[in-house]
């Protein structure tokens, strides 16, 4: 799985986000801010996921038109960490999200958050649209 990221020229700097995330950074060449992002991305998810982080890596790789994809060696705490800044970013609880996709346990939902169940692409995006609904999301498949 691959998030989509973009990056571009704002002046002196390059700017770079991965909207999945809720993760932006800058550099001041394009090289910089490619690894940046990466370290951005890498340092939340050691303080999100403090026992499950060691070994976590982010690789980035840049496309066309300022497109960029972001994977890991670790899918399931990726999707985690989207689930919960996506979360965070709407300002819901994990009672809303879980209303939203028509459950009544919030203990259900919280375990996706948590990176303790499998999450197929489908149901990814599924959980992503309740997580934020005025959020579009572009994903790849690697």
């Amino acid at each position: 799985m691959e998030l989509e990221g973009k990056l571009w020229k704002s002046g002196k700097f390059w700017l770079i986000e991965v909207p999945a995330v809720e993760v932006m950074t800058q550099g001041h060449t394009r090289e910089e801010a490619l690894k940046m992002i990466a370290d951005a991305i890498e340092g939340l998810v050691d303080c999100y996921f403090p026992d499950e982080s060691n070994g976590f890596r982010i690789t980035v790789q840049e496309y066309k038109k300022g497109i960029i994809g972001v994977s890991t060696s670790n899918n399931s705490i990726m999707q985690a960490f989207s689930l919960r800044r996506q979360r965070e970013a709407s300002k819901s609880t994990v009672r809303e999200v879980s209303e939203r996709l028509g459950s009544h346990s919030p203990n259900a939902y919280a375990r996706y958050e948590k990176g303790r169940t499998r999450i197929s692409l489908d149901q990814y995006e599924r959980l992503l649209q309740a997580v934020n609904p005025q959020q579009n999301f572009h994903l790849r498949v690697v």
